[in-house]
């Protein structure tokens, strides 16, 4: 039975490694620093949205331009983007209106946006996603390292409600964690929609935007197409912001849902999908309480917490962590419910839709 935990255990050190190995992590300076192509689809705002365009157009660097799609004219969107194209008059800030139509609506607004894009870095962030000063630079930086196809970026999450604060509490200290050990498992295709930087060469190289507008996730299935490229995909030094918006628990049920669902037909299928509980730590902290072994318990819990505040609080640099922490197992309990939830089934809600998937992570209808 002692064997039983000494996997998850392994977890939560190499867990713990990767974690002081961020911290530790210098962030380069640009030897070039390339016109850069920003691409942002969007649908509706949040409260915060006109902050979220201003950290884009506000960047300190020397080329740049922000490109954003709608789907219609109508979306709350329009009159926010168009306030800063008056305010910012020195940036090439464009608005579209999506033409493109893709199962995933998203991909289209992109296929349509690099059609306009004038240079040949390009950046593609979700519309809620909100930066931080030299982030551009970085970024530039990091792509420039040899073999670097894509770079991709944690993100802190912030909510209103309580529901979306237990989600930002997952994100910050089981979601960012387990992208840190990645790399250490052998899993290099990675990509998350809070930053995805890489060439257009290596867009093309691999059939366009095209290539993944039947996927849900179009930013793993990105991250997937130029890794199988040859070139590699890395974790950036910096930090985004996004808003987690889920105001009832259905709400982010149904959030979470869509996540572990979208999991199981991305990466490895049900195979892949079967190995994620030797992530949880507090499942397994209350398996050895209850079955008499004290002591494996109380290891997975300091190791749990350790994680936790490393990822979450020195390195999300998310100051809500600390008074949230004591919820940690009642998330991490309700992560399970998700993960058993997400083992059936081939629907999810996303954007007031419901889809059906296929077992590769095709959107059906």
């Amino acid at each position: 039975m002692e064997t039983l935990f000494l996997i998850p255990i392994a977890y939560q050190l190499v867990a713990l490694i990767a974690c002081l190995r961020r911290i530790f992590q210098r962030r380069p300076l640009p030897d070039s620093m390339p016109p850069i192509s920003i691409l942002k689809p969007v649908r509706g705002i949040d409260p915060l949205f006109y902050s979220v365009v201003c950290s884009h157009a506000q960047q300190d660097y020397p080329h740049f331009e922000l490109l954003f799609a709608v789907s219609d004219r109508d979306d709350p969107a329009v009159p926010i983007i168009e306030r800063a194209i008056a305010e910012f008059p020195d940036r090439r800030i464009k608005l579209i209106i999506r033409s493109t139509i893709t199962p995933n609506p998203k991909v289209g607004a992109l296929i349509d946006l690099e059609k306009e894009a004038l240079y040949d870095v390009l950046l593609v962030n979700d519309g809620d996603i909100r930066v931080q000063q030299g982030y551009l630079k970085t970024l530039a930086a990091e792509l420039a390292q040899p073999g670097v196809g894509l770079v991709t970026a944690l993100y802190r999450a912030r909510a209103e409600h309580f529901p979306g604060q237990m989600e930002a509490l997952g994100v910050a200290t089981d979601f960012a964690p387990s992208t840190l050990v990645a790399p250490f498992v052998g899993v290099t295709e990675f990509a998350m929609g809070s930053t995805l930087c890489f060439r257009r060469a290596d867009l093309k190289s691999v059939g366009g935007f095209e290539a993944i507008g039947g996927y849900l996730a179009d930013d793993y299935q990105l991250g997937r197409l130029i890794t199988q490229s040859g070139k590699r995909t890395i974790l950036s030094s910096c930090i985004v912001e996004t808003n987690l918006g889920a105001r009832t628990w259905r709400e982010a049920w149904d959030h979470q849902l869509r996540w572990a669902r979208t999991i199981r037909v991305s990466r490895g299928g049900v195979l892949g999908y079967l190995g994620l509980p030797v992530t949880f730590a507090t499942l397994w902290a209350f398996v050895a309480f209850f079955t008499g072994h004290p002591l494996f318990g109380f290891i997975l819990f300091a190791l749990r917490f350790n994680v936790a505040v490393l990822a979450g609080l020195m390195i999300l640099e998310d100051r809500n962590v600390v008074f949230r922490l004591s919820l940690m197992p009642l998330r991490d309990m309700a992560g399970v419910a998700i993960w058993i939830a997400g083992l059936f089934g081939n629907t999810v809600q996303w954007g007031g839709r419901r889809l059906t998937l296929y077992s590769d992570g095709r959107i059906r209808n």
